[in-house]
């Protein structure tokens, strides 16, 4: 039961009902989550002081299992309600975009590739592998690296697109800096891939860069 003494501010569930998930602020939505605080701490103290330790909301659910479970007050259960939670998001995300439907639009795709790659804290190369009427074969993530990039290999890319008997392809990977903007690396990679892919008449259509709350395609910058 909340306190009917604390002041709206502190009744986070309360304000989600009234006004509606979108008016509560990360600590409010956290709080809901989190249920209770600790000992001597209450909820909306723990899950403020919780952002300003990972720096974010962002930082708190994208930590690893053990700086998350290394903290007080968290732990293995709800490092797996967090998991989970992220994991119904992106797959709510998903629905537009499944095996055997076509592309609908770009912002399809974009909020497709966000909702699977923008949280990972390490880089992620992924492709989307399309028939020639560019309905989805398969979305497969190729390559992981570190922060700092991932080695990308165009024969196991060609590999795979072959045998997927895929006719068409877009690339996607992730900047954990949260800075969408392709880098000279990025640009002459993708050129790389279709020259191979060109070379078995795979057409590359599109390479984008997900960043957080951004997603910038090489095709309409004219990069490709």
């Amino acid at each position: 039961m909340p306190n009917p003494a604390w002041p709206m501010d502190e009744r986070p569930r309360e304000r989600l009902l009234t006004h509606g998930a979108p008016s509560l602020s990360d600590a409010e939505l956290l709080a809901i989550f989190l249920r209770t605080g600790t000992a001597g701490t209450p909820v909306m103290t723990m899950a403020r002081a919780l952002i300003s330790e990972f720096g974010s909301l962002r930082g708190l659910i994208t930590a690893s299992r053990t700086q998350f479970c290394g903290v007080k007050g968290l732990g293995t259960a709800k490092y797996a309600q967090v998991q989970a939670a992220m994991e119904m998001a992106r797959r709510v995300m998903d629905e537009p975009l499944r095996q055997g439907d076509p592309l609908r639009s770009p912002e399809d795709t974009r909020r497709f590739l966000t909702s699977r790659l923008a949280t990972y804290p390490h880089e992620v190369f992924a492709g989307l592998f399309l028939d020639n009427r560019h309905r989805i074969i398969q979305y497969r993530e190729l390559f992981r690296g570190t922060i700092d990039g991932a080695a990308v290999y165009p024969r196991e890319v060609v590999r795979q697109a072959l045998d997927d008997n895929a006719a068409a392809v877009i690339f996607a990977h992730n900047h954990p800096s949260g800075v969408a903007e392709p880098s000279q690396a990025d640009i002459a990679l993708t050129r790389r891939l279709k020259e191979a892919l060109d070379l078995v008449d795979i057409r590359v259509l599109d390479h984008m860069v997900v960043g957080h709350g951004e997603v910038i395609s090489l095709a309409e910058r004219g990069l490709m």
